[in-house]
């Protein structure tokens, strides 16, 4: 089975690669010297920092795989037309809540850089992808835990 496509930012790919190339060399080699450190100490066997050392390996490893197959598999959200009346990934979109008259502010993302406490949202989830490719003025409605919603659009920024 194929795996999905991952769409984030050019911010987000480039602070995934960050960190990858500081897994690589930073803290690859740290790990290295913890390694070596714990085994002059002698007996492996009873060894709890050659032990601890070796856990700290294994997760690095696995860290730098999982970001590699997340690289591989990501896709750039392109830059949407400036004046589009089109909701897309990237676009900032400003909704007001049809039954409070709430106004709320929501950046369209990919979910691997989703953080709704922070304003951006997924694609996938249920607030984006109501919005997803909507214009300017629609009323969109979707479930949430909390119930049903009704949100307008009033404005979308590319």
């Amino acid at each position: 089975m194929a795996e999905k496509k991952n769409y984030m930012t050019a911010d987000g790919i480039k602070q995934l690669e960050q960190e990858l190339e500081h897994l690589k060399t930073t803290r690859r080699k740290e790990v290295s010297q913890r390694i070596k450190e714990a085994i002059a100490l002698g007996d492996l066997s009873e060894n709890s920092e050659y032990d601890d050392a070796k856990n700290e390996q294994a997760f690095l490893e696995g860290r730098i795989a999982e970001l590699e197959s997340k690289l591989s598999n990501t896709e750039v959200i392109a830059s949407a037309e400036s004046g589009s009346n089109l909701v897309g990934l990237g676009c900032e979109v400003k909704v007001e809540n049809v039954k409070s008259g709430a106004q709320s502010v929501y950046s369209i993302v990919g979910s691997m850089e989703a953080d709704p406490f922070n304003g951006r949202i997924s694609n996938e989830s249920p607030i984006g992808a109501a919005l997803m490719n909507q214009t300017l003025g629609a009323v969109v409605e979707f479930e949430v835990p909390g119930g049903h919603k009704q949100l307008k659009i009033i404005e979308i920024k590319a």
